[in-house]
């Protein structure tokens, strides 16, 4: 069922949410690793276990396995041709990674040589796709578009997340969770959530909408909220499985120069990695305090 979040709705969950506490301290990372060059282009990561997370870079397709511990990377795959890859979740021992086109790869033993590989061609109705995560309570994919759907301009506000069938391995065409930019925007207003600005032409101040370009989502394994990070927003969207949007957290543009990797531990301990752009790629890690 598709989830519509009207202005209604929204008007009354802005006013019960300002005081929500998400457990974390975006400013203080217990971890802060600067990541290797082959790495500069990382757009996905996925936690395998206390010490060893694997990763993707957004041109080849090359899975990556990282020690926290060591501060380096212990092994590479290859699982496909050049391309855009920009998620991956752990689903038991299968890894799925995604491309910006929404095929998905299907990895299975991936810490050998006998690394196995199916496609999926989901056929998801958006030209750019960021996200992806593993929702455990329906045994789905979900994948997260970035943009609008189409380029029908009537979809300029719209942005969608879909399901994959694990038990099926196909797509519901229909997205699951539907947002509005012009609602997300009207919830920053009303809690107070100071927008960044820029100077047109004419010397005017004005505030940057909130774009809600999705660069990765993440279910949170304690309190079952979907994360929803916007790279060139510096924000995290926090929202319940009813699609209801409960908090915006911003992060420090600094610190999260290019947020494209969300991956929970089971007890809330939360990685995000950083694209390098004109600075070094990042892993940064967070300790969960409820």
């Amino acid at each position: 069922m598709v989830k519509l979040i009207g202005i209604a709705l929204f008007t009354i969950t802005c006013l019960t949410s300002s005081t929500l506490k998400l457990g974390y301290d975006f400013s203080k990372p217990i971890v802060n690793d600067v990541l290797p060059a082959s790495l500069q282009e990382i757009s996905g990561l996925a936690i395998i276990d206390s010490t060893t997370i694997a990763c993707i870079q957004d041109e080849n397709g090359i899975l990556f396995l990282y020690d926290l511990k060591k501060h380096k990377l212990t092994k590479q795959f290859t699982f496909g041709l050049n391309g855009d890859y920009e998620g991956i979740t752990r689903v038991g021992k299968l890894l799925y990674i995604l491309r910006s086109d929404g095929v998905l790869f299907e990895l299975k033993d991936y810490s050998t040589k006998k690394l196995s590989v199916k496609t999926y061609a989901t056929r998801v109705p958006a030209f750019n796709n960021e996200g992806l995560c593993y929702d455990s309570i329906h045994n789905r994919l979900l994948i997260g578009a970035k943009g609008k759907i189409n380029k029908d301009p009537l979809n300029k506000d719209l942005r969608c997340i879909y399901e994959f069938n694990l038990t099926s391995k196909t797509l519901n065409q229909k997205p699951v969770f539907n947002f509005n930019t012009l609602d997300v925007n009207l919830f920053a207003k009303m809690n107070d959530i100071k927008l960044q600005k820029r100077q047109t032409k004419n010397g005017k101040i004005v505030e940057i909408g909130l774009k809600l370009n999705t660069s990765e989502i993440a279910i949170h394994p304690i309190t079952k909220q979907l994360y929803v990070l916007s790279a060139t927003d510096h924000c995290l969207f926090i929202f319940n499985l009813n699609g209801n949007l409960e908090h915006i957290e911003k992060l420090n543009p600094v610190l999260f120069n290019k947020a494209e990797g969300l991956s929970f531990y089971p007890n809330g301990d939360v990685l995000i990695s950083n694209e390098g752009q004109a600075h070094q790629p990042t892993l940064l890690k967070f300790k969960y305090q409820p």
